[in-house]
């Protein structure tokens, strides 16, 4: 019997139920113009004070969230961080 290890549970996360969109927000290090919105498939941007970019947008399945993970990575701009959110907790532009 091969038993598949229980998954750790982290502080904060969020797992969407079966079938449904998860909405990730992605934080960049550096500032990303509005323009881009339409090549990360309309996710809002959101531009910080502190120099940093939010990007959140929802993600079918984990197939997509490495799609948009190479986006960024083809982007050339830092990763700060990748967390799923609640759909309330969605960023604004500012």
């Amino acid at each position: 019997m091969n038993a598949q290890p229980e998954r750790p549970e982290y502080p904060g996360e969020t797992a969407p139920e079966e079938g449904q969109t998860a909405v990730y927000a992605l934080t960049l290090r550096g500032h990303l113009g509005s323009q881009w919105a339409e090549w990360f498939d309309g996710a809002t941007i959101a531009l910080h004070d502190n120099g940093d970019t939010v990007l959140t947008c929802p993600v079918a399945d984990q197939a997509a969230l490495h799609g948009l993970l190479k986006r960024v990575r083809d982007l050339g701009m830092p990763l700060i961080s990748v967390a799923c959110i609640e759909p309330n907790e969605k960023e604004t532009n500012t």
